[in-house]
């Protein structure tokens, strides 16, 4: 989960060294948290938040191939 998100990510960045992504997994979820250069930042949000949500379409898509939970998070 977490290098497919950090490939996606580090593709559209101009920053990718400083793209920094946790995860977190309790009892069949997985929690991630996205960190990203400022300058970077509208760039993974996208124009009304339709990158991201792009990004966590595929994430949930994949986390349910391998019946887990997955949650996204933007930290700035």
């Amino acid at each position: 989960m977490k290098q497919l998100v950090e490939f996606l990510v580090k593709s559209l960045v101009e920053n990718p060294d400083q793209v920094v992504l946790t995860e977190h997994s309790q009892e069949g979820e997985v929690m991630l948290e996205l960190k990203v250069a400022s300058d970077d930042l509208g760039r993974v949000i996208g124009k009304g938040g339709s990158t991201i949500n792009a990004i966590r379409t595929v994430v949930q898509a994949a986390a349910s191939s391998h019946n887990i939970r997955s949650k996204l998070d933007v930290v700035e």
